[in-house]
């Protein structure tokens, strides 16, 4: 089965299509199809996931599924939250970039302004969250919903090589590890994007009768 993925995110289409392939499902991104992407103007992950994955499947005319994801820190009172991907500022002219200079860029300035946020906070605590919404058309009355969270804590310098976003700064006690010192063969069995995808493919097992 054929899903469009409601993301231009390389890294992202990368570890989703590794999630989700056990079930046989093929992912495209909206991007590759000439769909622009869809305004995000709420508050939580679930109504932006929803909202993109029923924009992505109007456009596309099939199925679609959207991940609306980011970092929570208790001391900021859940921010970066849904707007984690742009959370610091970029300079006019930013834009211009190609995608991936300008992805890259706003990663560094990300989490430079996150260290700033948390300097001298002793509470470190935080969590990746990922919100998973799958339609099978734009109107569809059933939208599959799962949701995934990742306890850490924030770590006071960045930490690793791999991974991407909020991934250097991310500390899993369990793994001893940084989410970017992880493989990702090992990110991918535990992070939220990792239970939210499973989540997922219980329920499109159920509802969707894929199995």
């Amino acid at each position: 089965m054929r899903l469009v993925l409601a993301s231009n995110n390389a890294k992202k289409l990368k570890e989703l299509q590794a999630l989700l392939s056990p079930a046989g499902l093929e992912l495209v991104t909206q991007g590759s199809l000439g769909i622009p992407e869809a305004e995000e103007p709420h508050v939580t992950f679930v109504e932006n996931a929803l909202a993109k994955a029923r924009h992505a499947a109007r456009a596309a005319g099939g199925p679609a599924i959207a991940d609306d994801s980011g970092l929570c820190v208790d001391a900021l009172g859940g921010e970066p939250g849904v707007v984690s991907a742009h959370f610091a500022p970029l300079p006019p002219g930013a834009a211009s970039q190609p995608r991936e200079d300008l992805r890259a860029r706003q990663d560094a300035a990300n989490n430079a302004l996150l260290l700033e946020r948390m300097r001298g906070v002793a509470d470190r605590r935080a969590r990746f969250v990922s919100a998973l919404v799958a339609v099978r058309s734009a109107d569809d009355p059933e939208p599959l919903i799962a949701f995934g969270r990742w306890n850490g804590e924030i770590l006071p310098a960045m930490r690793g090589e791999g991974g991407f976003g909020y991934d250097p700064l991310m500390f899993i006690p369990g793994l001893d590890r940084t989410v970017a010192e992880l493989a990702a063969e090992v990110k991918n069995a535990h992070s939220h994007r990792a239970i939210a995808s499973r989540q997922m493919l219980a329920l499109m097992n159920e509802v969707w009768r894929l199995g």
